[in-house]
């Protein structure tokens, strides 16, 4: 789902939202009462509004039991009415309120919702002592165009308005289901992404590190022993399965790690200078957003090069921003191949890594901020990457198991 479509989806909530608060507020603006917020119609929207807001976080999490038992009590309140159920298209999953003897039913009551997606308003005839519920109404929950579920209000007598109120929730917990759906799709798409890039990390890098360390077993046990170390870290940090993202400390320290092995099997065919400025190491990056630039500057810049290579990275403070460079003087691209690997018309293989990292940065902070890079055939190859210091939802997880401190 793109950017666009998840601001039409907010949208859309939040004027369903909306609309059923000014609803409800008609319904409560009998009730009277002192508040500072102003009229009775403005108070009912409010107190409609905090309610939603408190309900929102597990119906993000999609339609479970549990999400729907700790959901249920909020959207009750939000109606208002004596009794609700929420179901899936087989069970029913939470029931709130009085009447519990109602729930063996729900299920017929509900078929015709969960197969034409349409709501429906039905008498309820009970012979129970003390029971006061006497309609329900049958609200079809949809997500991806399908029908999940259906959310079921139960009152005291008969009442359109009740009727719009449970139809207007009912879309609104739908574009919550909606918004959780595209949250599991975004992190099978990150997953499958980091799969890719974990992928690229190539057999051949693996066999020629331990063939280095091997090399120094005898000649120097003590350099093959933190050499050893240095590659167990790499590897367990790059296929690690906790977080989304690290922090830039973490993912600099994976870097020197990596850097450490080339230069092992290198020696001085490698020159790597590193300008690190303290204060932005706790930044929170995507995970595996930076390696892939340097491994790229590595092959390209001496693997594929017959002149001394040369790889700078620097990571400087930018306002609100963290600036990091990476910069090498290999062999460089044609302008028009770069555009086409960043289109995604490189093929299968070529230029995997750095296709991933802007895909993923601009899913994770907007079109702004994708990869910057000047190239040219010969020329080398430099990389700007900016990465915001704060923004909502980008929290660092840290690996662990971490046996060695951060970079710095």
């Amino acid at each position: 789902m793109s950017g666009a479509v998840t601001a039409v989806v907010l949208l859309i909530g939040g004027v369903l939202l909306f609309g059923a608060g000014i609803a409800l507020g008609r319904l409560r603006a009998r009730r009277g009462g002192s508040s500072d917020l102003g009229t009775p119609v403005e108070r009912a929207t409010f107190e409609t509004l905090h309610t939603a807001s408190l309900a929102a976080p597990s119906l993000r999490a999609g339609l479970t039991e549990d999400t729907a038992r700790k959901a249920a009590r909020r959207l009750r309140a939000l109606l208002g009415t004596p009794a609700l159920c929420l179901t899936d298209r087989d069970s029913v999953l939470a029931w709130d309120g009085a009447g519990g003897h109602h729930r063996a039913p729900v299920m017929d009551q509900v078929a015709h919702a969960l197969e034409t997606g349409r709501g429906r308003a039905l008498r309820l005839d009970c012979e129970t002592p003390g029971c006061a519920l006497r309609w329900a109404v049958v609200a079809p929950l949809t997500a991806d165009r399908e029908v999940r579920g259906a959310l079921v209000a139960y009152g005291t007598r008969e009442s359109a308005v009740l009727v719009r109120a449970a139809g207007e929730l009912a879309r609104w917990v739908s574009v919550q289901l909606e918004l959780a759906e595209f949250d599991r799709s975004r992190t099978r798409l990150i997953e499958a992404e980091i799969r890719a890039l974990r992928a690229q990390i190539s057999p051949h890098f693996i066999y020629n590190s331990l063939a280095a360390i091997a090399s120094f077993v005898r000649t120097d046990p003590e350099r093959a022993r933190e050499l050893l170390l240095e590659f167990a870290d790499f590897t367990r940090y790059s296929f690690r399965r906790h977080g989304e993202f690290t922090t830039l400390a973490e993912e600099l320290r994976s870097i020197e790690q990596y850097l450490s092995l080339v230069r092992a099997r290198f020696g001085d065919r490698l020159d790597v200078t590193l300008q690190i400025a303290p204060e932005v190491l706790p930044v929170a990056v995507p995970f595996l957003c930076l390696q892939p630039l340097v491994e790229n500057a590595v092959k390209h810049g001496l693997e594929e090069s017959a002149i001394r290579g040369r790889v700078t990275i620097a990571a400087r403070d930018a306002g609100a921003e963290a600036l990091v460079v990476i910069e090498d003087n290999g062999v460089g691209m044609e302008p028009e191949r770069l555009r086409g690997i960043l289109d995604g018309e490189g093929g299968a293989s070529s230029g995997i890594g750095l296709r991933n990292v802007d895909d993923r940065l601009r899913q994770v902070y907007g079109d702004e901020y994708g990869l910057v890079i000047e190239t040219a055939v010969g020329a080398g190859m430099k990389v700007d990457v900016r990465i915001p210091k704060y923004r909502a939802g980008v929290h660092p997880s840290l690996p662990e198991g971490r046996q060695r401190p951060p970079y710095g």
